[in-house]
């Protein structure tokens, strides 16, 4: 099969790449947005095994075969709570990838510089591209193997750590060695040093070496973020393993491997922004692990926690005319959101306004309670942003949060001594009535005691989520 076949299925691929991160935006288009991708993917890879330098067919099959068969048998254990972690754990597979074919096209291009002219004639696929390069290309071909190993060592040390604070196999609060930062700067400084040695020539010593400081670098990088950040995080590591596949796709001459890298590299890198700006903060402050710093103590919170039970919830909603919805990852944990949608129902049918507002940061995935809400077959259109519906608490009768905690927290406003001031958070509070689903009288996931829990227009309806909810169902007619 000749090289312009595998041209024109990349472009189709790519083409269906950037409809499928189109279609994304929007949640009406995105089940239609994730069969392009489902499409470009399968076309990429049957371009790839009939395409030039094509061969091992019986492992490729057995390859494919197996990595479906895992795929498949993930798809349909993960629930969708877990789903922050699988992510995390795809994108460390991305980066070990990256890592991997880095080393073996180092090793290709070392055996073609070492073969003799006679030799040369009658290599195919990469080792063939290898073979045309000048002294001036082979160099470049080291720098884009370097960056491409090394962004991908990052990606994958620092995935893991991710999945673990995701998890709770790990600690999420920040965590780092003495020497803090100047240890990742230290570990940078030396692999552009060795960056410099391998362009000059040095043997494989300096990519291994590189590779160990790269490792060390993404695993303390993490540790040092804490968990609050992790939605940022994980939109991050998704945006340094796309650079890895388009570094690596600059070394192999692969243009689909170069715009599907590059699609994602700068998609995740302006998700990673718009979520900053959601929580008022810098992409390096993010880097930093500066959550949780505060600059004085924080104010002391008067009063008390007040409790209701479920039928002075359902009588508040009998009498009220506009109702928002906040969900968090409380709801996700209690798998609540079936329960939850047939509320919505039951009080729509009954002509009151129902709505929900979504926290760019609710959750620990971007777009997590989105997902979850389509999946409970809630109506796309009563599902507001932030953004749009922040407004409209002084005019709501009554809130229900469930199993929110920072994005609905009024220190980010009244306290400038908070770990989350000036953070935009979702203006609950000047409801007139709040009821707040929670299992008990916790801090939540980042550990920041919230006033909205001891205000007078506040209640808290204790207990799981989803049993919570059930009980309010019975009650309301």
């Amino acid at each position: 099969m000749d090289y312009g076949f595998s041209t024109a299925a990349y472009v189709v691929a790519a083409v269906l790449f950037i409809l499928s991160l189109g279609g994304l935006s929007g949640q009406e288009s995105a089940k239609r947005a994730v069969w392009y991708g489902m499409s470009g993917m399968a076309l990429a890879v049957i371009a790839t095994l009939i395409g030039p330098g094509s061969g091992l067919w019986f492992l490729s099959l057995v390859l494919i075969a197996g990595g479906g068969a895992i795929g498949a048998y993930v798809a349909g254990k993960v629930q969708m709570t877990e789903m922050p972690q699988l992510v995390a754990a795809m994108h460390s597979l991305v980066g070990l990838a990256a890592v991997f074919v880095g080393y073996n096209a180092y090793i290709e291009a070392a055996n073609v510089v070492a073969m003799s002219p006679d030799e040369l004639h009658s290599l195919t696929g990469f080792a063939a591209i290898v073979a045309h390069k000048t002294p001036v290309e082979l160099s470049i071909l080291r720098v884009e193997l370097f960056l491409g190993v090394f962004i991908g060592a990052v990606t994958f040390t620092g995935s893991i750590i991710a999945f673990g604070k995701l998890a709770g196999k790990v600690t999420s609060k920040a965590t780092k060695l003495p020497g803090g930062h100047m240890l990742n700067a230290a570990a940078a400084g030396l692999s552009i040093l060795l960056l410099l040695a391998f362009v000059n020539g040095a043997g494989s010593w300096a990519l291994i070496l590189m590779t160990l400081a790269a490792f060390f670098i993404g695993c303390h990088l993490i540790m040092g973020i804490g968990g609050a950040d992790m939605p940022v995080v994980v939109s991050m590591l998704n945006s340094y393993s796309g650079w890895a596949a388009a570094a690596i796709g600059f070394s192999l001459g692969n243009d689909l491997l170069i715009v599907t890298g590059a699609l994602v590299g700068s998609s995740g890198a302006i998700l990673s922004y718009i979520m900053c700006q959601a929580m008022n903060r810098s992409f390096i402050s993010v880097i930093l692990g500066g959550f949780g710093n505060t600059s004085g103590p924080a104010q002391e919170i008067e009063g008390e926690q007040i409790a209701i039970e479920a039928d002075g919830v359902a009588q508040a909603l009998k009498v009220a005319d506009s109702v928002i919805i906040v969900p968090g990852y409380g709801m996700a944990v209690a798998q609540a959101q079936q329960a939850v949608s047939e509320l919505t129902r039951k009080l729509r049918a009954q002509g009151k306004e129902v709505r929900f507002a979504i926290h760019p940061v609710a959750g620990r995935l971007p777009g997590h309670m989105n997902v979850l809400l389509a999946e409970a077959k809630v109506p796309y259109d009563i599902v507001l942003e932030m953004d749009e519906i922040n407004e409209d608490f002084p005019e709501t009768d009554v809130v229900i949060v469930i199993g929110s905690n920072d994005i609905v927290n009024p220190a980010a406003q009244e306290d400038p001594n908070s770990p989350i001031a000036g953070m935009p958070v979702l203006e609950v509070w000047k409801a007139k009535q709040v009821f707040v689903s929670k299992r008990g009288q916790g801090t939540g996931y980042s550990g920041i005691e919230n006033p909205l829990f001891y205000k007078e227009n506040t209640r808290m309806f204790y207990g799981d989520a989803k049993a919570s909810v059930d009980k309010l169902l019975g009650l309301i007619n």
